[in-house]
């Protein structure tokens, strides 16, 4: 037998077993595509990806090889991500709004290949979830500029679901108008809240009367159907786009860096995870002198450290307050464990909503 004919049976020997190990990683893959469909996660997990690259490029001892395993490796988790996308491509989301508003576009992004559903609040939403019509919502909890979304704070507290995840997405509102319209043209401009909010001082310098909508993106709906040049939007150059209207002007919000957190709720808790670098805490105090402080210094005293606390008011309940408090750090630790026992002891209700890895997107 040649040198050819040896090398040949070589390679035909590892190939056997690489399909062999090939399938025994898909169905491993086939796994983990039903954990992240039952709790809402993404199929694409960066930072997992770039650990096990790291990892197990540190075994090939040939050091010559080591670029050509990294691509072999890269090239099979792509392999993976599309086995799991074809696989949670069925995962209902819901979402507060309609197409081309925000809650839409974060939905899009996290789950391109997902049956994107509708509704008509927050609340619609997060409660789709519970009675299982979705796998998952994407709801906002925060922006940078107009603070906290105080109905999806409360439904943290009062409901079942757990954070999973959350995302930061990077928010650009545009003036958007019906053909014709310019910013002279326009006398009054529609569009959510808070958007309104975000856009305060380029409305204000234009003197521009405000209507308040459901969404930006129903209000570029709206704005489309008055067929009015003094009337105009702020919202996405997407729901722009689907209604039929121009961009009047770009990037017209307060601040470059105008961000929206949004959550993944689902019915299950991912597991432990050593991974996770922030979790989210919702808890009421018992009646008694210093228990809010106590609170806190436990947090503290465990070595994490509180990137924002907001007291809300309980519902049924007059002047009584719970608390929400986002943490940097991983709770899913021995120390975690033992903060928790402690709260309890301080807390007449006490919940970890969510322990997650922040990731970030742009619009």
């Amino acid at each position: 037998m040649s040198e050819l004919d040896i090398a040949r049976k070589e390679i035909n020997e590892a190939d056997k077993e690489i399909a062999a190990q090939f399938e025994r990683r898909m169905r491993a893959v086939k796994t983990v595509a039903e954990y992240k469909k039952q709790r809402g996660l993404p199929v694409l997990d960066e930072v997992r990806e770039a650990e096990v690259i790291k990892k197990n490029s540190a075994l090939i001892k040939d050091r010559e090889l080591t670029g050509y395993y990294i691509d072999f490796i890269s090239h099979t988790m792509k392999i993976s991500r599309d086995y799991q996308t074809a696989l949670i491509s069925g995962i209902s989301v819901a979402y507060s709004g309609v197409e081309g508003a925000f809650a839409s576009i974060a939905a899009k992004k996290l789950f391109p290949y997902g049956n994107r559903i509708p509704c008509r609040d927050f609340t619609e939403a997060y409660e789709a979830v519970v009675r299982g019509d979705c796998e998952c919502a994407v709801i906002p909890i925060e922006n940078s500029f107009a603070g906290e979304v105080g109905a999806v704070i409360d439904l943290i507290f009062t409901g079942p679901l757990y954070i999973n995840d959350v995302f930061d997405l990077t928010v650009r509102q545009n003036l958007i108008g019906v053909p014709g319209a310019t910013e002279q043209t326009v006398k009054t401009v529609v569009s959510h809240p808070q958007a309104l909010s975000q856009c305060a001082e380029f409305i204000e310098k234009r003197s521009y009367k405000t209507m308040e909508y459901s969404n930006t993106a129903r209000a570029a709906e709206y704005v489309a159907k008055q067929n009015d040049v003094s009337m105009a939007a702020i919202g996405t150059v997407e729901a722009a786009e689907l209604y039929g209207l121009n961009v009047i002007s770009r990037s017209i919000n307060t601040g470059v860096d105008n961000t929206t957190r949004f959550a993944v709720f689902s019915r299950k808790q991912s597991e432990k995870s050593k991974s996770d670098n922030s979790f989210i805490l919702v808890f009421s105090v018992k009646n008694q002198a210093g228990s809010l402080a106590e609170a806190i210094k436990i947090i503290g005293g465990h070595g994490y450290n509180m990137s924002s606390l907001h007291s809300r008011p309980m519902r049924n309940l007059p002047w009584q307050y719970y608390f929400y408090v986002e943490c940097e750090g991983n709770a899913n630790t021995e120390e975690g464990e033992k903060m928790m026992a402690e709260l309890s002891e301080v807390c007449d209700r006490l919940k970890l909503a969510g322990s997650y890895k922040e990731g970030k997107m742009s619009v």
